[in-house]
């Protein structure tokens, strides 16, 4: 994943939280009401905020987002304890000197006609908001955090619950 720098020390945290774990759950609302939620491929967090994805221009999700553009995207890396929720603005892009930057052999299998294929798009989303918990570094770290917990009820070794907003960005 391409991560560009960041607006301030929380943008940038997130970007690295991301990155470690690069794939997001996207949830989309359907015509019904009913919330569903799908694996992207995060190709790139630039220096305003936006994640960068490929998808089909006939897939589902991009007539959801015409409906709906409200979009939630989350990271987990179950192995360090790590979460991340973004809720965000979706739209479809057909930029093709950005298709040609994200670019990348790993996204052939889905589109083997590479960018000529008349169903590669790209899909933006800009981070309204996020959250993330950010466990400490080590597993030695994260269990005496919790032995702390249990036992003080201090849950503050357990590792640091940040909210960003739109706002936090210096470009708003």
């Amino acid at each position: 994943m391409d991560t560009q720098a960041q607006a301030n020390a929380q943008m940038t945290r997130l970007a690295e939280l991301i990155d470690e774990s690069s794939i997001a759950m996207m949830t989309t609302a359907e015509p019904g009401g009913s919330l569903r939620s799908r694996p992207l491929a995060t190709l790139q967090i630039d220096s305003d905020g936006r994640l960068w994805f490929f998808t089909s221009v006939s897939s589902p999700k991009v007539d959801e987002i015409a409906r709906n553009r409200q979009v939630n995207l989350s990271y987990v890396d179950p192995e360090r304890q790590d979460y991340v929720s973004i809720s965000g603005t979706a739209e479809i892009v057909r930029d093709r000197a950005k298709m040609q930057e994200l670019w990348t052999p790993w996204i052939e299998p889905w589109f083997p006609r590479g960018l000529d294929d008349p169903d590669l798009v790209l899909l933006r989303v800009t981070i309204e908001s996020a959250e993330y918990w950010d466990a400490p570094e080590s597993k030695v770290q994260r269990l005496y955090g919790l032995a702390k917990a249990m036992a003080t009820g201090d849950r503050e070794a357990l590792g640091e619950n940040v909210k960003i907003t739109r706002g936090t960005r210096p470009d708003d």
